[in-house]
């Protein structure tokens, strides 16, 4: 279909005996928020990893605006227009926000490749960094370490970085992980205020989040999808108040 942004066809993940991801088949439109949900060890995570490249699918095909990418690398699937947060935090706490994001600028232009020119001297770097600190609501902070910012705030730059090579398809794992409850509302806020040209994969426990985000929801359990619906045939769902919130 030409509107769709994700289509993962029968994809499975298996490490020795252990099948992590069972033939899991989902379709995510242009411009939609797809949350997945499920319980630990439902398979989540590691289909993030299939479809972002940090895993090989063992079967099945992904494509990503219509192109087959499931034999693309990493930073080759970036480059077709995917960005990517992650479960546990994973930003460089020595350096200041700003050049956090300046690297992840610069990692995404030829120029990378050209150590000999400093940061300041590549035009546009700067104040492209400056525009997702700004989006992230961090405009504020671009100067100071991230080891003296919360760990919400750290959260908030993971995100300036999912943004910095322009995505239309944007993983979010747990983003909210973590999280005191002011820190999540506000996380919660800059997400919602994402535009909504931009799609949205996303992994999330904490169920006000997922349900005040999602447009659809996808339910996993030991690796298969066992619902896919609207937010309110989710939570009515039997199965689902069954495998997820621990009640029949």
């Amino acid at each position: 279909m030409a509107d769709l942004a994700l289509s993962i066809q029968q994809v499975s993940k298996v490490f020795g005996g252990i099948r992590a991801v069972d033939a899991v088949s989902l379709e995510v439109t242009q411009g939609e928020r797809r949350v997945m949900i499920g319980p630990n060890g439902a398979g989540k995570t590691t289909l993030f990893h299939c479809v972002s490249g940090a895993h090989q699918a063992t079967a099945g095909a992904i494509r990503l605006f219509g192109e087959d990418i499931t034999q693309l690398a990493e930073h080759e699937r970036t480059l077709k227009g995917m960005g990517r947060t992650f479960q546990i935090s994973s930003v460089f706490v020595d350096l200041t926000a700003m050049e956090n994001v300046q690297l992840a600028v610069l990692g995404v232009r030829p120029t990378k490749w050209s150590p000999w020119r400093s940061v300041e001297h590549q035009p546009g770097i700067s104040e492209r960094a400056l525009e997702k600190l700004e989006l992230v609501g961090l405009a504020g902070k671009a100067n100071v370490s991230v080891k003296q910012m919360s760990y919400g705030e750290r959260r908030q730059l993971e995100l300036a970085l999912a943004l910095v090579n322009e995505p239309k398809l944007l993983l979010l794992d747990e983003p909210c992980a973590g999280l005191s409850p002011a820190e999540r509302q506000r996380l919660f806020k800059l997400i919602q205020n994402l535009p909504r040209s931009l799609t949205m994969l996303m992994i999330e426990h904490d169920m006000d989040v997922a349900l005040g985000l999602a447009d659809r929801i996808t339910v996993l359990h030991r690796g298969q999808v066992i619902l896919e619906g609207s937010v309110d045939e989710v939570r009515v769902n039997p199965q689902v108040r069954e495998v997820y919130f621990g009640q029949v």
